[in-house]
């Protein structure tokens, strides 16, 4: 019986080294969900977190395997999968993949928009390899997943990081399909949740820069929402907004702050 059960396993080990399995069934994000960890630190109750670069610097060729991983992805083998599988991938592409453009100048930078000058910025070099082709971090964000008419999904702003202070924090964990919608729902509130970027005072609402940024796709009609402040009204709870208070989100006459950006790299700081 073991002599069967090595035979078996020498000949499925033999099988992917010819034919790499990347349907959705077999592909894994394994190597980043360790990565991050090992490397991404919750502060703030997970409200924030800060990233070890150090950490990955150590363990880059697990990083350089991984990217790797994902550029074998064929395009007939992505376009098989569930949306929410393939929405995961690409979420988890471009996080990784801007880990990996830092990387490439750390320690010496401050922000990642000190990466290039426009027009040739860090969001414009076509540094990620999917599908047989080359992308920007802006093709994959704009392009593949917004721009694709496939997810109309406004809560991966709560997931794309941008290794930088403001943007809402990398999880510490990968994206996966099974559980994509409670990952995003979870980012969601711990973003609403944090009083350095979005609250309620004085009957005027201070919120990130995101929502305005990217208005548009919070008013394309996800779960019946068609505006930012019918966005905003699901998470009055979050925003500190006192849920028998007269102030009343539905009807879009509020005020509406929106807060300046920290483009400082989301580093680990002594803090």
């Amino acid at each position: 019986m073991e002599k069967l059960k090595s035979i078996y396993s020498s000949f499925w080990a033999a099988v992917l080294l010819v034919f790499p399995l990347t349907c959705s069934a077999h592909f894994t994000h394994e190597k980043w969900d360790r990565l991050l960890k090992d490397h991404v630190i919750s502060i703030r109750d997970a409200q924030v977190t800060q990233v070890d670069y150090d950490g990955f610097l150590k363990n880059k060729r697990i990083l350089d395997n991984y990217l790797a991983d994902l550029s074998a992805v064929g395009r007939p083998d992505f376009d098989s999968w569930k949306k929410s599988e393939q929405l995961a991938f690409l979420i988890n592409a471009y996080n990784a993949w801007t880990i990996q453009v830092v990387l490439a100048r750390y320690p010496d930078l401050e922000s990642i928009r000190e990466i290039g000058l426009f027009p040739f910025s860090v969001w414009r070099r076509r540094v990620v390899e999917l599908f047989g082709d080359r992308y920007s971090l802006d093709e994959v964000e704009h392009e593949l997943i917004r721009g694709s008419g496939l997810f109309e999904e406004p809560r991966i702003h709560f997931a794309l990081n941008c290794a930088a202070v403001g943007c809402p924090a990398l999880r510490p964990e990968a994206y996966v399909g099974a559980r994509l919608s409670q990952q995003l729902e979870d980012n969601t509130k711990l973003f609403l949740t944090d009083k350095s970027r979005n609250y309620f005072k004085d009957e005027t609402l201070y919120v990130s820069r995101i929502f305005d940024w990217y208005r548009e796709d919070f008013e394309k009609g996800w779960l019946g929402v068609d505006s930012v402040c019918q966005f905003l009204n699901a998470y009055r709870e979050q925003l500190g907004i006192n849920l028998d208070s007269n102030f009343c989100l539905q009807t879009d006459d509020i005020r509406l702050n929106y807060l300046d950006y920290d483009w400082s790299l989301n580093r680990v700081t002594l803090d």
